[in-house]
C-alpha cells in the first residue's frame, strides 16, 4: 500500500460517521483571493508550515506557527499554505485560524479533501482556498467538491501529479493548477516534471509548481518553463528559520 493510500484510508476512517452539510449554503464573506494574489509580472511564493511529513519525519518541532506565518509575508510570501492534517503532517485547523488572523494575505488549506463537510469546516476555520489533489479523486467527486468550493466562495488549487489527470483538471476549468512533481506513491520528488507537465496546464489557469524546489536557481527555472508561482514548504522549514530561508530564497530570483 502507497503513503496515499493509506493516508486516504485513514482520512476515510476519520469521516465515515460525517453527512455531507445540507441545507441552504450561504457564502462566505471573509475570502482573500488566492487567484488574485498570485498574478504578479514576477513568480509567487505560496510558503507552507509543515510540522512533519510521512517522507522527513518531524521537521521543525515546536515550531510557533504564527510566527512563522508573519515571517513569511514579511519575506515576501504571496500567500500561506497550512497542513492541517493531524496524524501524517501534524497539522489542525485551529493552526490555520490562527495563522489566518495574524497574517493579511491568502490562507490556502492544504489536507487530503474527500468530502464536502472538511470544505465547510475549513471555511468557517476561515481559509480562503483548500486543495484538491486530482490522484485522490474520482473525477465526479472532485468536480463536486470544487462546485462545492464555489458555491461557499471559496477557491480551490486543483493539483495533479499523473499526467493521465491532466485533462480531468483541464475539463474543471480551475483558475488555479498545481503540478505537484512529488510522486504521492513514493514521496521522492523530481524538478523536471515540471517541464514535463507545464504543455498540459490549460492557458487560462495561475500554474503553481509545487514541492522538489529548494534554491533560487530552482525558482528560476520554473518561473523560466512559464510557472506563475511555487508552493515551497519542506526546504524551508527544515532550515529551522523559515522566514529567512525564504527571504534568501527570493533573493536571488532573476
Amino acid at each position: 500500500m502507497s503513503i496515499l493510500e493509506k493516508i486516504l484510508d485513514a482520512k476515510r476512517d476519520e469521516l465515515q460517521d460525517v453527512r455531507a452539510p445540507s441545507g441552504r449554503v450561504k457564502k462566505f464573506d471573509h475570502v482573500r483571493s488566492l487567484n488574485e494574489a498570485l498574478k504578479n509580472p514576477d513568480i509567487s511564493v505560496i510558503a507552507e508550515i509543515k510540522m512533519k511529513s510521512p517522507s522527513e519525519g518531524d521537521i521543525l518541532p515546536n515550531a510557533d506557527p504564527v510566527q512563522i506565518a508573519k515571517d513569511y509575508e514579511s519575506a515576501g510570501a504571496a500567500a500561506i499554505s497550512v497542513l492541517t492534517d493531524r496524524q501524517f503532517f501534524g497539522g489542525s485547523l485551529t493552526i490555520l485560524e490562527s495563522v489566518r488572523e495574524a497574517v493579511s494575505i491568502p490562507v490556502l488549506c492544504k489536507d487530503f479533501i474527500i468530502h464536502e463537510h472538511q470544505i465547510m469546516d475549513l471555511a468557517q476555520a476561515r481559509a480562503d482556498a483548500y486543495l484538491l489533489i486530482a490522484e485522490a479523486l474520482q473525477k465526479t467527486k472532485m468536480v463536486e467538491l470544487y462546485s462545492y468550493g464555489i458555491e461557499l466562495g471559496l477557491e480551490a488549487l486543483v493539483e495533479f501529479h499523473d499526467e493521465e489527470n491532466a485533462k480531468r483538471i483541464a475539463e474543471i476549468n480551475s483558475l488555479i493548477v498545481g503540478v505537484n512533481c512529488r510522486n504521492l506513491k513514493t514521496m521522492t520528488t523530481d524538478i523536471s516534471y515540471f517541464e514535463k507537465m507545464i504543455a498540459f496546464l490549460p492557458d487560462h489557469a495561475v500554474k503553481v509548481a509545487e514541492s522538489g524546489i529548494y534554491s533560487s536557481s530552482d525558482l528560476n527555472y520554473v518561473a523560466d518553463l512559464g510557472y506563475d508561482a511555487v508552493l515551497v514548504g519542506t526546504s524551508l522549514m527544515k532550515t529551522g528559520k523559515p522566514g529567512m530561508a525564504l527571504e534568501r530564497l527570493l533573493g536571488g530570483v532573476a
